[in-house]
């Protein structure tokens, strides 16, 4: 099994839900741990307070991306092609999206929340997926 899956895997078994995972691991990936912006990842999950609207994982990839590529003091920029790449990875996932019939996590889990064990892993290790040939096509990481 591909290790950025069981660890998604091992943090889903630990409670956290698709944006808090996604962000965990860009945090891991850099040797960091930062649980006040992972709570506030919260608001995301489960389609946004756990609504059911917009997938976490979409959200939570778009985080996951401005993690390296977005402005976070005052003196920094963003990188040049922020706003082109955020634009691709939403089209990505709007197409990746499509079979399930759109972006909520209501469409994706169908109205059953038992297709959350098998889908929202797969949906995860998609988004960073995507979200890493991104970065690494944009020679940002």
């Amino acid at each position: 099994m591909d290790d950025a899956l069981e660890r998604m895997l091992e943090l889903s078994r630990e409670g956290f839900f698709c944006a808090q995972i996604l962000l965990m691991l860009a945090l891991e990936s850099e040797g960091k741990e930062n649980p006040d912006l992972v709570r506030a990842m919260g608001g995301l999950n489960g389609g946004i307070g756990n609504t059911g609207d917009v997938c976490g994982a979409l959200t939570g990839g778009a985080c996951f991306l401005s993690y390296f590529l977005g402005k976070g003091e005052a003196d920094e920029l963003e990188h040049p092609e922020w706003k082109e790449i955020m634009e691709e990875y939403v089209g990505w996932f709007r197409q990746y999206a499509a079979e399930y019939g759109g972006i909520s996590c209501k469409c994706i889990l169908e109205g059953d929340e038992r297709n959350k064990i098998q889908r929202c892993p797969m949906v995860m290790q998609a988004v960073l997926e995507k979200c890493m040939e991104l970065l690494e096509v944009h020679e940002a990481i």
